[in-house]
């Protein structure tokens, strides 16, 4: 279900006070969207607030930890009580995660999985009943990643956004026959602090989990310092959230930021082929 005209819509934003977050709400609200901008870092979401509001945008926002459903649920209350209704979800939230193999402990997969899963998760379960409400139709825009598609990133990253990109790919066809749309968001190197993840690590895990030595350890890996410079130099958020608005627009199931991992998809693709080429001439044994 294609979404024209955004104008006078309203839309719920996680991690909206930087990076892509942000660049979804400025676009949406350039559009004339009313955007409820959702973020744990409370003074990056009053300054992005203030410097959207001097544009007339009409946004507001609600400070919550994702990783806490009563949190998100509490936040959709916020939201039905400033605007009344909404439209659309963009389940953006996103740490980088902490520890690869040797080094990751239960309380980082709980932390990554919490924000980047099973906020992803409860937000369409809290949100899509609502916007189904009020029978206008709707969008959910979830940010996975390429490395949704290809598992190039620490292991509780990759898995994550492994999980959004299968959890959006099976609603689909499923929530279109409810009047919303579902999009998925993989992108590439965007210019965001997603390597700063630690600054919002919850008061919870910061006896369990230690940014410091996994901020040490990643510095020693040549992926990660790759990485670190390509962030650095990458697309400007802005640019993402006006694809992301066109995505919503025209109900794109999958929306890319480039084209630079796409051969690492066709390799994946291809591993996959082969592997059924292997046993395509046997007979199963039953």
């Amino acid at each position: 279900m294609e979404m024209k005209d955004l104008a006078g819509k309203t839309a719920f934003v996680t991690g909206a006070a930087s990076g892509i977050g942000l660049g979804i709400a400025t676009a949406l609200a350039q559009a004339g969207v009313k955007v409820m901008m959702c973020d744990i870092e409370k003074d990056a979401l009053d300054i992005a607030i203030s410097n959207l509001k001097q544009t007339n945008a009409d946004v507001a926002g609600v400070i919550a930890d994702v990783s806490l459903k009563d949190q998100l649920q509490a936040a959709a209350d916020e939201t039905i009580k400033r605007f009344g209704k909404v439209h659309i979800l963009v389940n953006n939230a996103g740490v980088g995660g902490a520890g690869g193999y040797g080094q990751w402990n239960d309380a980082a997969w709980d932390w990554t999985i919490g924000v980047n899963l099973m906020s992803v998760i409860w937000g369409i379960e809290i949100f899509g009943p609502l916007i189904e409400s009020h029978g206008e139709g709707g969008q959910i825009v979830s940010t996975a990643s390429m490395a949704g598609l290809v598992a190039a990133v620490a292991p509780a990253y990759n898995v994550t956004k492994y999980g959004v990109v299968a959890l959006s790919e099976g609603l689909r066809p499923e929530l279109a026959l409810r009047g919303i749309g579902v999009s998925v968001l993989c992108p590439g190197f965007i210019r965001t602090k997603i390597m700063e993840s630690g600054r919002n690590l919850p008061g919870r895990y910061s006896d369990k989990i230690d940014m410091e030595a996994a901020a040490v350890q990643a510095n020693k890996s040549e992926f990660a310092q790759m990485a670190a410079d390509l962030i650095n130099k990458g697309i400007d958020p802005l640019y993402v959230g006006e694809l992301v608005r066109e995505g919503i627009e025209e109900d794109w199931p999958y929306i890319f930021t480039d084209t630079m991992f796409e051969s690492g998809v066709d390799e994946r693709f291809a591993s996959i082929k082969a592997g059924f080429d292997k046993i395509r001439d046997r007979t199963p044994r039953h």
